[in-house]
């Protein structure tokens, strides 16, 4: 009987006490990711977030998280979505947490930064004066200004891309950019 009340008493804790797994970074997101997708990633591969939060290596939790996914969808647990729309949705978040995780101080170093070279992107989009895909396309445009004034996006991007003359920048600035924007709204 004594047994029985202690199974109980943990079973009873556990129901009570949820694991929440790590969430997608939103800045992290493929284009084109909805909700629903984010949803159905988190469930299936967030407890490797955390693993990756905590230590482990980019290769060993993205491959660990597409053979998850790519299970998930063979055997129809993905809500009907394809294993490529959920993967990367996956791939990006490991990447993310791992950045984070080996360069701590370069996103606290950076943020008020990008910040300072995207106030104006960040003021039009808070009064709703641009959406979403143009604030980020114009952050990431002045990000690039900050290194090489005379870019001209209009310019550049017309080229053929193995023409192009764009500035090199770390892409995590243009995340940095892109939690600054969402933090907005």
């Amino acid at each position: 009987m004594k047994k029985f009340i202690i199974v109980l008493t943990i079973i009873s804790i556990m129901n009570i006490v949820s694991v929440q797994a790590a969430e997608v970074p939103r800045e992290s997101l493929p284009c084109n990711a909805t909700e629903k997708q984010i949803i159905v990633t988190e469930r299936l591969v967030g407890h490797i977030f955390d693993e990756v939060i905590n230590g482990m290596g980019y290769s060993d939790a993205r491959a660990k998280s597409n053979v998850i996914i790519f299970n998930a969808w063979l055997n129809n647990q993905t809500s009907g979505y394809a294993f490529g729309e959920l993967v990367n949705i996956a791939n990006n978040a490991i990447w993310q947490y791992r950045d984070l995780y080996l360069r701590p101080n370069f996103y606290i170093e950076n943020e008020e930064r990008v910040k300072t070279i995207i106030a104006d992107v960040i003021t039009q989009y808070k009064n709703d004066e641009i959406d979403y895909n143009k604030a980020r396309f114009e952050a990431r445009v002045k990000i690039y200004q900050s290194v090489n004034p005379s870019f001209n996006p209009d310019l550049e991007f017309a080229k053929d891309s193995c023409y192009r003359d764009i500035p090199s920048v770390d892409n995590s600035l243009f995340a940095i950019a892109r939690k600054l924007l969402l933090m907005t709204k």
